[in-house]
């Protein structure tokens, strides 16, 4: 009976021993567990306060509001992030943070091996999402399509073509390929074939031409009209004009060529200026001539 209270005494003894450690342990440890846990809490804030910053700012920007969102929660949780690692810096658990960074760090290769693609869209939206040459309500060109940009997402661009179709575009076939933005001037030049026949008098042809498109179509300083034939083609000498005009996409460039062919071809009528069809002169008679010879030609050899 003595031997078990005896006993019973030493673990007593040893479990206050292993109880008083712990509370001073954790008494020393008490003030760096506040100090991260103020700074975790001042962290929050501020990554709340950057966020809504960060949406004020975007706000100012054409952007989608899905990409704003998705902006703002990134620079969160980046920040929050950061937070986390100076806590855990105060605490000494230096051991903890190499070990947590290390799998983080194996993880995102994991990851962004299995979701390359993705993530590849994903950044090309974002550099796409700030970049001045790609806006909403833009009439772009790019792999093969045209049209007039509805929607700028972390996946793709939607775009409506002239025939009111739409086209759903990677976001890393733009950024990483070509575009033309016909929206991001406001003045374009448009260059307008055409031919006259071959009894035309050349000078007044060109002179009618340029006259006709001045009186259609201002010209702002330092804008020209340009005319110069360029062939003699098969039925015409063919020349080309280029003009300025306000056009921010297709339709514009489009409605400026059909005002200009009603004006030139006006114009034309008007002093008797033709414009010849296409024409292929077949001489039969001559070709049966020549094929004759030809098998003449052949007996006697």
């Amino acid at each position: 009976m003595q031997e078990a209270k005896l006993s019973l005494e030493r673990y007593i003894e040893k479990l206050w021993a292993t109880t008083s450690d712990w509370v001073e342990d954790f008494a020393g440890f008490l003030p760096s567990l506040i100090v991260a846990i103020i700074i975790l809490t001042a962290f929050i804030f501020l990554a709340k306060y950057i966020a809504k910053l960060t949406l004020r700012i975007l706000l100012k920007r054409d952007l989608q509001q899905s990409v704003r969102n998705i902006i703002s929660r990134i620079i969160k949780f980046i920040v929050i992030t950061i937070g986390i690692f100076i806590a855990l810096s105060v605490l000494h658990l230096d051991k903890f943070l190499t070990t947590l960074l290390a799998t983080a760090g194996v993880g995102s290769l994991a990851i962004g091996l299995a979701l390359q693609g993705t993530l590849n869209n994903t950044f090309s939206g974002i550099v796409l999402s700030f970049i001045p040459e790609v806006q909403l309500r833009d009439w772009i060109e790019t792999n093969g399509y045209s049209g007039e940009v509805l929607e700028v997402n972390l996946r793709n661009i939607v775009i409506k073509e002239a025939d009111n179709n739409f086209v759903v575009i990677p976001n890393s076939k733009i950024a990483e390929g070509t575009f033309k933005n016909y929206s991001r001037t406001k003045r374009t030049r448009i260059m307008l074939n055409c031919g006259v026949g071959y009894e035309s008098n050349l000078d007044f042809v060109e002179e009618l031409t340029l006259t006709t498109i001045r009186n259609n179509f201002k010209t702002r300083r330092g804008e020209y009209i340009d005319f110069a034939y360029t062939e003699f083609g098969d039925s015409a000498i063919n020349y080309v004009v280029r003009f300025w005009v306000n056009a921010v996409n297709k339709s514009d460039e489009l409605m400026a060529k059909h005002q200009a062919i009603k004006a030139i071809r006006k114009a034309y009528n008007e002093h008797d200026i033709n414009i010849p069809f296409p024409i292929r002169t077949l001489d039969f008679d001559k070709n049966k001539f020549r094929a004759e010879t030809i098998q003449v030609e052949h007996k006697n050899n």
